[in-house]
């Protein structure tokens, strides 16, 4: 009796966990929003310099005792490597900060809107770029996504930058992190170590104000402050994780999740109004995510029935 394992098995095993490794990263991405709330009274640029510190330290402490750090740092003496590892730190930093100054300046319906683009990003990166193929029902749920945005973007009046710039950045994030041949824990940690140097300017800089972190914070917000790299740190492993085992046009759906929860955040808790305009177009995304789902499920269910 033979015990070996069949590809297709392997493939299947490796799927799941690639999508239950997205669906977590995604829902603790989508509630960050009311931690990143309850930091409101400091500036944006100090808390994203605390962020990557706090991030620096909780993974070089972890690749310290797992023996593997020194190791990471001779990885990184290869240009090519050193190249996207940079951009990708930029990227992320780009991202984490116009997230915050949204969520700061209490638009977190934006922010869901800057959540709703991005998979179109992705799933257009995986079309153009890696040569990737969209099914029909992923089609009409692209189609469905864009005609959402568009309302949106009309209902805000102008163009929504803040929320594109979101998006964007975090689509070539996406890419980029496919393209750096590090485990999750050792890619993270390489971007942090691209960023630490301005993050800890970013923190002298501000404490010299009165209402910086290090001058006014109470308790609760040094310990929300300090839990920023734990907080940080495990969705993006979760996302790193699933990147590398999902194609990026199944990725790209799973997204929806984010700026569902935002949405309903910014509406349920944060009573931000809620036009004509916002309830056709999220009206939209959620027909966009039924469409998704159903094509999903008659995939596994094909699949199952092919092993």
């Amino acid at each position: 009796m033979s015990s070996q394992v069949s590809p297709e098995k392997i493939r299947s095993t490796t799927a799941s966990s690639g999508v239950a490794a997205g669906m977590s990263a995604y829902i603790l991405w989508g509630f960050i929003t009311v931690y990143w709330k309850a930091l409101k009274a400091f500036t944006p640029l100090e808390l994203i310099g605390f962020r990557i510190v706090m991030s620096a330290i909780l993974l070089i402490s972890v690749l310290v005792v797992r023996q593997r750090f020194i190791k990471l740092l001779h990885l990184l003496r290869q240009e090519r490597l050193w190249g996207r590892v940079t951009l990708a730190a930029v990227l992320l930093a780009i991202n984490w900060t116009t997230y915050v100054v949204v969520v700061n300046q209490g638009k977190v319906i934006e922010a869901a809107l800057g959540y709703f683009i991005a998979p179109l990003g992705t799933m257009l990166i995986g079309v153009k770029v890696l040569k990737e193929k969209l099914r029909t029902p992923q089609k009409v749920s692209s189609g469905l996504a864009l005609c959402a945005v568009i309302v949106l973007t009309f209902g805000y009046g102008r163009v929504p930058y803040l929320a594109l710039t979101m998006a964007a950045s975090w689509a070539v994030y996406g890419l980029l992190k496919r393209q750096v041949p590090l485990p999750p824990l050792e890619s993270l940690m390489s971007e942090t170590l691209v960023l630490i140097v301005p993050a800890i300017g970013l923190i002298m800089w501000f404490s010299r104000h009165t209402d910086s972190v290090l001058r006014s914070a109470d308790a609760q917000h040094v310990v929300l402050v300090l839990l920023s790299g734990l907080i940080t740190a495990i969705p993006l492993l979760l996302f790193a994780t699933a990147a590398l085992k999902l194609p990026l046009t199944v990725l790209g759906p799973m997204q929806y999740s984010v700026p569902i929860i935002n949405f309903l955040l910014g509406w349920l808790a944060y009573h931000e109004k809620l036009s004509l305009s916002r309830i056709v177009g999220f009206s939209l995304i959620w027909l966009a995510l039924v469409v998704v789902t159903v094509d999903s499920i008659r995939q596994q269910r094909q699949k199952a029935t092919t092993q």
